[in-house]
């Protein structure tokens, strides 16, 4: 997911299901809300990253933009909402519970960052507890040297076992020229096994481009109106499962979806303003990007995925189809090194190492080859602890969907807890 600027882009107003544009009710909450969605674009005066997406009524923004409200009139604003939110009792159905707490725990994250940028430094995981309502749990090293061991057996020979994984994997980067065709055919199968599932606004679309100069390798810039800007970054070379995991995580059933689906059941039916704006540092990134990550699972279990990497994606990039078996062989054992980029950044960020030994520790225990360790540590720079989202919340997603019964094993109801989840302002912490 992540950007560089965040590209605005209004629509109309908080829109009606026709699409015409509708003024929500001034019940209580709403107005509350409306005073939520004014302060996260106030922020985005001081934070050019805070604010993701934004597609509610274009004076709101005018407004922020002309105003350029300061950091501590944000807090004071924020702490005064925060009060009259208590004084209001939630609605009577979950969706209005879940909603009352949402807007409680987006304006606690917004005061936390608007500390931030004044100047208060927090450890790694107090930041992410006051951001994203969620701390990653930690892992010592020989938790990463006994995955690196079992890899070790998968590459005889001499020098590190980093150069070894990357020769292996040279063989599996897609070539440049076929870039673009084989995320096409990625895109039209994640879309394809999610339309069965999931239905989506007849109008919804996006499109790809290719950027370079980037922290990040793929990002959606969500603009409303059921269409999204999706980026991949080409700085660095692409391995062929990244397709299956872009165009899931970016698109179906991923934040495209994620997107669609809060616009057309919050904003536009339950006239919610607050979901017409997305502020990056929340918790509810948490939830946007475990889902995404998980939805890579759920669109393509088990063997699913290696069938259709060998069946398609290989041809499709030039590659050797009788070699998908190992490589996800490979990669699966790789996938367990996951934490190791937290323990990185966790270290970097609290100031127990410093930028040399964070690439360093990337290179020995998540095997990332030089360049591309570089690349995260500008990542820890930008976004500092939103790196958990992707690990920790994959795996809160996924405990949560399987503890409703949505087990691969019952996959019918996987998908329908996962458009729920989709489509509701859960919490981390509410997930747990």
């Amino acid at each position: 997911m992540l950007r560089a600027l965040p590209v605005i882009c209004c629509v109309a107003c908080i829109a009606g299901a026709s699409g015409r544009a509708a003024q929500p009710p001034r019940t209580p909450m709403n107005v509350i809300a409306e005073s939520y969605v004014k302060l996260v674009l106030a922020m985005g005066q001081h934070d050019p990253d805070y604010v993701d997406a934004y597609y509610g009524p274009p004076e709101w923004k005018s407004e922020a933009d002309a105003s350029k409200m300061a950091l501590d009139a944000i807090a004071s604003k924020a702490q005064a909402l925060q009060k009259q939110l208590a004084q209001t009792k939630p609605g009577a159905d979950e969706l209005e519970r879940l909603r009352h707490q949402y807007l409680e725990r987006q304006l606690s994250a917004l005061t936390a960052r608007v500390r931030m940028l004044k100047g208060e430094r927090l450890s790694f995981d107090e930041e992410s507890k006051a951001l994203y309502d969620a701390v990653a749990p930690t892992y010592p090293e020989s938790h990463f040297k006994a995955i690196l061991d079992r890899l070790d057996k998968q590459f005889p020979g001499s020098g590190a076992l980093a150069e070894r994984y990357e020769a292996f994997r040279r063989e599996f980067v897609i070539p440049r020229e076929k870039l673009d065709s084989v995320f096409q055919a990625a895109i039209q199968a994640c879309r394809e096994r999610t339309v069965k599932h999931i239905a989506l606004p007849p109008t919804e679309s996006f499109k790809v481009e290719y950027v370079t100069n980037k922290s990040w390798s793929g990002y959606n810039w969500y603009q409303g109106n059921y269409r999204s800007l999706i980026q991949v970054n080409t700085d660095l070379p692409i391995y062929i499962d990244r397709a299956i995991d872009l165009a899931c995580h970016e698109g179906y059933p991923g934040h495209h979806v994620y997107n669609a689906l809060l616009e057309k059941h919050l904003v536009r039916d339950r006239g919610w303003p607050e979901f017409s704006v997305y502020a990056l540092f929340s918790p509810q990134s948490l939830i946007a990007e475990g889902t995404a990550n998980f939805g890579i699972e759920v669109a393509f279990p088990g063997t699913d995925r290696v069938a259709i990497d060998k069946n398609v994606l290989f041809p499709a990039a030039g590659l050797d189809p009788s070699k998908a078996e190992r490589y996800y062989e490979v990669q699966g054992l790789v996938d367990e090194l996951a934490y190791a980029g937290n323990e990185a950044a966790r270290k970097y960020l609290n100031g127990e190492i410093d930028r040399a030994a964070a690439e360093a520790w990337l290179e020995r225990y998540s095997l990332s080859p030089r360049d591309r360790a570089a690349q995260r540590v500008r990542f820890f720079d930008q976004y500092r602890s939103y790196v958990i989202n992707y690990n920790l919340g994959k795996d809160v997603v996924r405990r949560y969907i399987e503890g409703k019964g949505g087990t691969a094993a019952r996959p019918e109801v996987r998908w329908k807890e996962f458009e729920k989840l989709l489509s509701s302002p859960r919490l981390p912490s509410s997930l747990r």
